[in-house]
């Protein structure tokens, strides 16, 4: 993967998965978390974290999933790639504050890990179909 591809691949993760990401959180907020976690939850919003978070987490899904799949244009490799690298990454989230925090709802991890296997899996796939449309001859 060179690095017009990766900048291709990081930008389509990241426009993909924020957008999901946005609408997944400003419907699930006050039906999901607040009600489950609202003794744990800050008063307000730390956005550098979160800031982190995408940035990180875009660079393990552009190289974990979409890099291997995209030799071949191999979409729905990176659809499964994806769907496996969410699931161990939210999986590693919740299942250590399921056992690690009291209190913690085992219907938020399980949500979670739906959640995050589902977006990982669609922002990789699509990634690697753009890329692989995108930066041909790269």
């Amino acid at each position: 993967m060179n690095v017009r591809q990766f900048a291709i691949a990081y930008a389509a993760v990241a426009v993909i998965f924020l957008a999901l990401d946005a609408i997944w959180l400003t419907t699930m907020a006050d039906r999901l978390y607040r009600p489950a976690l609202a003794h744990l939850m800050r008063e307000s919003f730390d956005p550098a974290p979160a800031i982190l978070f995408y940035v990180l987490y875009f660079i393990g899904v552009v190289v974990f999933a979409v890099a291997p799949a995209l030799p071949d244009g191999e979409w729905s490799k990176a659809l499964y790639l994806g769907a496996l690298f969410g699931l161990i990454a939210y999986a590693t989230y919740d299942l250590t504050n399921q056992a690690t925090l009291k209190d913690w709802p085992w219907h938020v991890t399980a949500a979670d890990l739906v959640w995050g296997t589902f977006v990982t899996a669609v922002a990789a796939g699509a990634a690697c179909f753009l890329t692989a449309k995108f930066a041909r001859g790269a």
